[in-house]
């Protein structure tokens, strides 16, 4: 894996009584660290009084216990992690995002990105709109208000905005009274809902995040469904269903999701296992053993080995201690990166015939870096498999893959790929198989359109940009 970044993760929980919902929100969100290493935040609704905080950073570092004592007790919060494929990067465009309005209060948080975003802050902003944020999280929070001032409650505000924006979000919305989750019609990302012993609703973007907080699994939430809880108890809006495609991205299964989360009813583990037993039976070649590159290549390694028959080992060991988030200075301690993070066993690769399986490959240049670690730890041959098929299209659902010209797929043939990332041999999963990874019976169900250019929706033809950015990036360029 090299130089792709996840998406974001949502939670929110809603109790019958005041408890420390801030610690719950906090577990859930640590569960959720994968989704997004950039920064995180939670609000805590307290009889309608919210309180939050967020910042840049990881979940541990940005709420320590001080930090979660001054959030306060309350009956429900919502949290967030954060990678942004729309909008800036720093504190300010840190979610969830707070809105005060004549009607209350509402807090919102996001995943996944929105197609029209450039078409819908111009409008808004034509019409004396004032935005904070460069994301288009707050777009979506500013047209739901927009509906809650006609609308006569906050789910039909919800309803009618779905109208408006297009594309992949998977909301989390917090009024003083209700918890709302909701999912895009297409039902491009992950969203699911579970509920502890003492009767408290969970909802968050995987079940991984559902089962740290004690509670147990109820069922996704469907594409295009409205769920509302409150006091009086739940209840389903399914005005969107059933009105799009199901497309939900193949690459939660391959990469994002958590290997213990269960998702559109299939577990994610077993998904990369068949990944792996697919890998097998296409790309088969004469070796010693099989290894995977930690963390999303291992489930994958193990489905090659037990289709193949040639043995599973623990090639690398990874340092825990160093995160997404590590910075090299300069450009030589950024070759020296990848010996950081991981450090080869050689006694499981020496003088053997190794297949390296990893989850996908979008520039080459980390492959090239391990495959370099294991020729220097006396592994006689190196044969690459790839669970996932070549990158050769952008995303516009929240998935920060590459333009065309920065990925390695589009610009080489599989030889040269080889060559230029030092393998014997080279083999990436079908595209057919890909859509067969949870099962044959969702083979048309996915979003496949980094690999196959099939976009389920229309796509933006422009990019927005304030004349702020547009005068600090010309100044830029400048200097």
């Amino acid at each position: 894996m090299s130089s792709l970044r996840e998406e974001c993760g949502v939670f929110g929980i809603i109790s019958g009584e005041t408890s420390n919902v801030a610690a719950s929100t906090y577990y859930g969100l640590f569960a959720l660290q994968h989704r997004g290493q950039e920064n995180c935040g939670i609000v805590v609704n307290d009889d309608g009084v919210f309180s939050d905080y967020k910042d840049t950073g990881l979940v541990n570092d940005v709420f320590t216990a001080d930090r979660l004592h001054k959030l306060g007790f309350g009956q429900m919060a919502v949290g967030h992690v954060r990678y942004g494929t729309t909008g800036g990067r720093g504190r300010l465009n840190a979610q969830p995002i707070v809105v005060e309005h004549i009607k209350g209060h509402t807090a919102l948080a996001h995943n996944g990105n929105l197609t029209n975003y450039s078409e819908l802050r111009s409008e808004l902003e034509l019409g004396g709109a004032i935005f904070h944020t460069t994301s288009d999280t707050e777009v979506i929070s500013y047209i739901i208000t927009q509906e809650r001032i006609t609308s006569g409650s906050i789910e039909e505000a919800t309803e009618k905005a779905m109208a408006r924006i297009k594309g992949a979000y998977s909301l989390v919305i917090m009024s003083s009274t209700k918890l709302i989750a909701v999912r895009d019609p297409n039902g491009f990302r992950p969203l699911c809902f579970g509920v502890k012993p003492d009767g408290s609703y969970v909802v968050a973007s995987e079940s991984c995040a559902i089962d740290s907080v004690g509670a147990k699994l109820v069922r996704d939430v469907l594409p295009g469904e409205i769920i509302v809880f409150s006091k009086d108890g739940i209840k389903s809006i399914t005005t969107h269903c059933n009105k799009e495609n199901r497309s939900f991205c193949v690459f939660e299964y391959i990469y994002f999701a958590r290997p213990d989360s269960q998702i559109e009813g299939k577990s994610v583990h077993a998904c990369r296992v068949r990944a792996g037993e697919f890998l097998a039976k296409a790309h088969s070649v004469p070796a010693d053993v099989v290894i995977g590159v930690p963390d999303s290549g291992l489930d994958a390694a193990i489905g090659y080995s037990k289709a193949s028959g040639i043995p599973y080992e623990i090639g690398f060991i990874k340092n825990k201690y160093i995160g997404r988030t590590f910075i090299s200075p300069g450009q030589t301690a950024r070759e020296d990166g990848v010996r950081i993070k991981l450090n080869v066993i050689s006694d499981v690769v020496k003088g053997k015939r190794v297949v390296l399986i990893d989850d996908s490959i979008v520039r080459g240049t980390t492959c090239r870096r391990i495959v370099g670690l294991l020729r220097e730890a006396g592994a006689t041959e190196v044969h690459m498999r790839v669970s996932a098929p070549p990158f050769l299209n952008p995303c516009y659902y929240g998935t920060d893959i590459d333009s065309k010209e920065n990925l390695i797929a589009c610009n080489h043939t599989l030889a040269e790929i080889a060559n230029m990332i030092d393998v014997d041999s080279l083999g990436y999963l079908s595209l057919e198989d890909a859509k067969r990874l949870a099962s044959d019976d969702m083979k048309d169900s996915f979003c496949t359109a980094c690999f196959d250019g099939a976009y389920p929706t229309a796509i933006p033809t422009k990019k927005f940009e304030s004349t702020y950015n547009q005068k600090i990036s010309s100044k830029n360029a400048e200097d």
